[in-house]
């Protein structure tokens, strides 16, 4: 059995992506106690599935390793993957949450060997991924995992695929018999850092994503262009396989829209810039780039980044919304819309379009434990009527990586000033 020992100056963190990793560590390095939930098998987030940042094109990995670090080696920080907040009880100082665990089916014994792995056969859609590739049933999420501790997908439990499993295993990590469990612990405050989630592009019925194969959205195209992603850093059409050299950017792909989301989601412009530049790279005087936006926002340390580009003469922009994508007969989806610069209509073909999606807040309100203040777009607001539960990184807002990491930062502060009211309450 799982145990937690926790106290009214305890800080609960949900999420761990890299604002609850933020929220957590800089909370934990004061001395606090901290207990981080993150409903993944692994923390990250993500930022995990990034291929690079922008505007500086370097790689996460370097981040997430120092994070990691900080997490193993911190006595304060009780981490919890595969778990749920699924009740949270009290006020402000003095909080009793419920959080549910399920089962992972691999013990603390595992040493990532992977002779799980080779010896299950069934096969899943790969989350981690975005489902574009496929996973065993006994599996290592990404090479960084933290836990570095391999999963059995509950879908072969019960099946032969898990005993093979277990007898492959010479460390007796394999525990076929682990179950569902609840903890109950006091906190007295919580940072709610559950992040976004990736719009659904399906909703978008003018482009076409649930009918064209190559269509593909912006999540998609980064774990594409990754090395360990599912094409082995290849750019290729999910229909045939072949290079796609010739490649559309739909900017505001479901964000500033009254029939989607209402807000900006910040992050595309840039993404769609620093995507434009794997195209570029691989392809070099043989890729064709354009760029289809309504305005482009890269703003104040971004500005430079925006110019390098467009320096670019491979790379195209075009100030349009384009009205549809259809495919033609040989699978090529054509970007139908109105240059908005002179009023030219065009139907543009092109080996693969990208979807710049926007970032949907993952906070369900009517799921929230406690009651909470939220925007119109879904965000939690800052407000006292939120008692001792902070917001941090995309939970609060659509934000880029650097800004969630500052917002998180700040809510870890907040958290600190109520516990330590707590402490001088009790002194």
């Amino acid at each position: 059995m799982t145990a937690v020992v926790a106290t009214n100056e305890t800080i609960l963190v949900v999420g761990g992506g890299i604002s609850g990793m933020t929220a957590a560590l800089e909370a934990a390095e004061t001395g606090k106690q901290v207990v981080l939930v993150e409903k993944r098998p692994y923390l990250g987030g993500r930022v995990s599935q990034l291929y690079k940042y922008f505007p500086k094109l370097c790689f996460p990995t370097c981040g997430l390793e120092i994070n990691q670090r900080r997490a193993k080696t911190n006595p304060n920080l009780t981490i919890l993957t595969m778990a749920e907040v699924t009740d949270l009880a009290g006020t402000k100082g003095d909080y009793r949450a419920t959080v549910k665990l399920s089962p992972r089916f691999v013990n603390e014994h595992c040493t990532a060997c992977g002779d799980c792995e080779k010896a299950v056969e069934a096969e899943f859609d790969d989350e981690y991924n975005y489902g574009l590739g496929k996973r065993k049933g006994a599996y290592l999420p990404y090479r960084m995992a933290h836990p570095q501790r391999y999963v059995l997908d509950p879908a072969i439990i019960g099946t032969p695929d898990a005993e093979k499993a277990k007898a492959a295993c010479k460390y007796g990590a394999i525990d076929l018999e682990m179950r569902e469990e609840t903890l109950e612990f006091r906190c007295g405050a919580v940072i709610w850092a559950t992040g976004w989630r990736p719009y659904d592009a399906a909703k978008i019925q003018p482009y076409g994503y649930d009918r064209i194969k190559n269509v593909v959205t912006s999540v998609e195209f980064e774990r594409m262009a990754d090395p360990n992603g599912p094409t082995g850093g290849k750019l290729v059409r999910p229909s045939d396989g072949k290079e796609a050299k010739k490649v559309a950017f739909i900017q505001c792909a479901g964000s500033r829209d009254r029939n989607h989301l209402l807000h900006c989601s910040r992050i595309c412009c840039m993404a769609s810039l620093k995507q434009a530049t794997y195209v570029a790279d691989a392809f070099a005087d043989d890729a064709e780039i354009n760029i289809y936006y309504i305005d482009l926002r890269a703003i104040d340390r971004f500005e430079d980044f925006y110019t390098k580009v467009r320096a670019n003469q491979n790379i195209r922009f075009i100030k349009s919304k384009p009205a549809s994508v259809v495919a033609d007969k040989d699978g090529n989806p054509v970007v139908h819309g109105v240059d908005t610069e002179g009023y030219v209509r065009f139907a543009e073909p092109h080996d693969l379009v990208v979807l710049a999606i926007g970032m949907e807040p993952s906070v369900d309100k009517d799921a929230f434990p406690v009651p909470i203040v939220l925007n119109r777009e879904g965000f939690i607001e800052a407000s006292p009527q939120n008692g001792g539960v902070f917001a941090a990184g995309s939970a609060s807002d659509a934000l880029d990586v650097n800004r969630a990491v500052q917002h998180a930062t700040g809510a870890a502060l907040r958290a600190i000033q109520v516990v330590n009211s707590v402490a001088r309450a009790e002194a």
